[in-house]
């Protein structure tokens, strides 16, 4: 039987752990589409990597409360790949389709990126949180269609120099305000890998260039750039080579920019992670 799964943060559970209470848009999930009562069996998952076994006891307009049974198995385990997928930024339900399908592939993060051919600009920090708020909506839905417990992280866009400079780590003032400073190359231990459509090699040769992480010929920590559709400008290739990232080429076909995140994913995943 499939589980009926709702998401419930940690500071919805009760000090003892013992009850939780369901959000306003959870509670109308759980009443007006699944027609529950109480009485009957849930699954909560508190997107740190924890779900329960919990019975619905009662419902209200904007509120369920749930008594908890016990703790249990995800339903889906998180793959043992760290990957972060960097994607410049498309139009509204193309990089909706990536939010959604990113999560179902395990990602573990995903930053938007603003390039220079970037097809979506952003508007200011009020259109950021407006998009923040969509994607991290779809993630949550996703999360619960195909049993993860962990949501996936969604950073808030970053520029292309920020991005392949520091990854996702936000880079840090110095005394000059309009310098920044990050983590050596030398000091980086993620594989860093740049998708584009030329100067790069088959990903069959990155991935057999010798040892891959940390030496041991397996890649835990991996980020992985996707471009805009109008591909990348030839300075934004020269920053990443210069950044100390590889550059790979997917085979001889022109992918969309929302197809190349999939398939990037999905073979990382199939080579590093658990599609195997």
């Amino acid at each position: 039987m499939t589980r009926r799964r709702f998401y419930a943060p940690p500071e919805a559970f009760s000090p003892d752990g013992r009850a939780a209470q369901l959000s306003a848009e959870e509670t109308r999930h759980l009443r007006n589409v699944l027609r529950l009562k109480p009485g009957d069996e849930i699954f909560l998952f508190d997107g740190a990597g924890k779900e329960f076994q919990g019975q619905v006891d009662t419902v209200a307009r904007d509120t369920t409360e749930v008594s908890v049974i016990d703790q249990v198995d995800p339903a889906q385990p998180e793959s043992s790949l760290n990957l972060t997928l960097a994607v410049a930024l498309v139009k509204g339900e193309k990089f909706d389709l990536v939010i959604q399908k990113a999560t179902e592939l395990g990602v573990t993060r995903i930053i938007p990126v603003m390039t220079s051919r970037a097809d979506v600009r952003i508007k200011g920090d009020a259109d950021a949180e407006r998009k923040m708020t969509r994607w991290e909506r779809i993630a949550l839905e996703a999360t619960k269609q195909c049993g993860r417990a962990r949501l996936m992280k969604i950073e808030r866009p970053k520029t292309f120099s920020d991005l392949v400079r520091c990854g996702d780590k936000d880079p840090i003032a110095m005394t000059d305000a309009s310098e920044y400073a990050c983590a050596p190359v030398e000091d980086r231990s993620d594989v860093r890998i740049m998708f584009a459509e030329r100067q790069g090699t088959r990903l069959s040769e990155v991935l057999s260039d010798g040892k891959g992480h940390g030496g041991k010929g397996q890649w835990q920590t991996v980020t992985a750039l996707i471009g805009p559709e109008g591909g990348w400008a030839d300075d934004e290739i020269d920053q990443a080579l210069a950044a100390g990232w590889k550059i790979v080429t997917l085979g001889g076909r022109i992918l969309r920019a929302e197809t190349a995140a999939i398939v990037a994913a999905t073979l990382l995943q199939h080579r590093f992670g658990d599609l195997r």
